[in-house]
């Protein structure tokens, strides 16, 4: 029974790695801009829904959740020089009560320690906040406040917050959007990536379908024993659905990306358009349920 235990433990703090790794934070409603220019300055704007997949849950908790009660049944008895069988003595009923109970203690205390190891990895990879704490949330929207670009952050419950981001610069190095304070693994909405040649490669992975559930079939009843603590990464939350519905956090918005630079491939399904000034091109992506291929673009500037 304890070697169970522990085995379960050790795939369920895999499963956890995973889940957290690959969704802890999405985009939920949103408009995001980016401009690249030719002379390598860069302007990037987001504004709409950030979701902390780890709270997006508020139907279960890791302090209410319990398992089901297992009653006692009582086990055919035999005799051990014969195997035969016979009808149970009330000393052997009390024998198997005791086991039984015994069994129940093992049970519960392994549930216990799962859920305490899961409510330590999450807290783990959320930089400290714990997710059972009722001021997670609100802690979490101080962290982003506090960051440089972040202008507006609403705790908007749920796992959810509604935010206003912008970032100017040069592209001497790359850029990413989010970078978190204290959470190192986490899917970026969008990418910059300057090349030797000149090129830059735009992505934006978290906008599309595939981001939104990254996680190997099966592993929700696994992440289900971790006591809720990342249940919230499986639970429903697409936008404009009913109270309770279930399925992935999906996101839903546009992106779009205006350049003076020459486009050199884009995954659009109508490609560049001119803007009526400015002597930009831009591009255009919906993203929704239906957006199975992440937004991807390479862009030639000036050396």
């Amino acid at each position: 029974m304890i070697a169970t235990s522990k085995r379960a433990a050790t795939l369920l703090a895999a499963a956890m790695l995973l889940v957290l790794a690959g969704c802890m934070v999405l985009p939920g409603k949103f408009v995001s801009d980016l401009t690249l220019r030719k002379d390598g300055t860069f302007t990037y704007h987001y504004k709409g829904e950030i979701i902390l997949a780890a709270l997006a849950d508020g139907k279960r908790s890791a302090k209410t959740e319990e398992l089901p009660a297992q009653p006692f049944e009582q086990q055919p008895c035999t005799d051990p020089a014969t195997d035969e069988a016979h009808d149970c003595s009330d000393a052997e009923i009390a024998q198997q009560r005791t086991r039984w109970s015994e069994e129940q203690k093992e049970r519960k205390a392994a549930r216990t320690n799962e859920r305490e190891q899961g409510r330590k990895m999450a807290q783990a990879f959320m930089g400290g906040i714990d997710p059972e704490d009722p001021g997670a949330a609100e802690a979490f929207a101080q962290r982003l406040a506090r960051q440089q670009g972040f202008t507006s952050v609403v705790s908007k419950g749920k796992g959810k917050f509604e935010v206003d981001y912008s970032a100017t610069g040069r592209l001497d190095h790359d850029f990413s959007f989010p970078t978190i304070e204290r959470l190192p693994m986490v899917m970026p909405f969008v990418t910059v990536i300057r090349r030797s040649d000149g090129t830059v490669r735009v992505d934006a992975p978290a906008f599309s379908t595939a981001a939104a559930n990254p996680v190997m079939p099966g592993l929700g009843a696994m992440a289900g024993a971790m006591g809720g603590a990342v249940s919230g990464m499986q639970a429903g939350r697409k936008s404009g659905s009913k109270p309770g519905s279930d399925g992935p956090p999906l996101a839903e918005g546009t992106f779009t990306l205006r350049t003076d630079g020459q486009i050199l491939a884009n995954n659009t399904d109508e490609g560049p358009r001119a803007e009526p000034a400015g002597g930009l091109s831009r591009l255009d992506w919906k993203v929704d349920l239906r957006t199975s291929s992440a937004p991807t673009a390479l862009i030639k500037l000036a050396k």
